[in-house]
């Protein structure tokens, strides 16, 4: 009976990877030929460092800064430092020790 649990998860784990690898192949069919343009102007870019930045990456930068600033700020919030503990005189958990 447990050969048969664990055979059963093995066809199911060979199914689930036979169905994830078809649809990775339709994606990489699907994609555009476009997509390697992008990795060609950021090795351009990152040749000429002093090169002005065209307003799409004036954009990206300003993004970047934004959530870098909004993370930082956001990182070191002030506490009050007060920790408040409520007794509870009701409770009876103190007689079972």
């Amino acid at each position: 009976m447990t050969g048969i649990g664990i055979g059963i998860v093995f066809v199911i784990l060979l199914l689930l990877v036979l169905v994830l690898q078809i649809f990775t192949l339709l994606a990489v069919k699907k994609a555009p030929k476009s997509a390697a343009a992008p990795a060609a102007k950021a090795h351009v870019a990152a040749e000429n460092p002093n090169a002005p930045l065209h307003e799409d990456e004036e954009e990206t930068a300003a993004a970047i800064a934004a959530a870098l600033y909004l993370f930082s700020e956001e990182a070191h919030d002030n506490e009050s430092g007060v920790i408040t503990i409520v007794h509870n005189d009701h409770s009876t958990w103190h007689h079972f020790q």
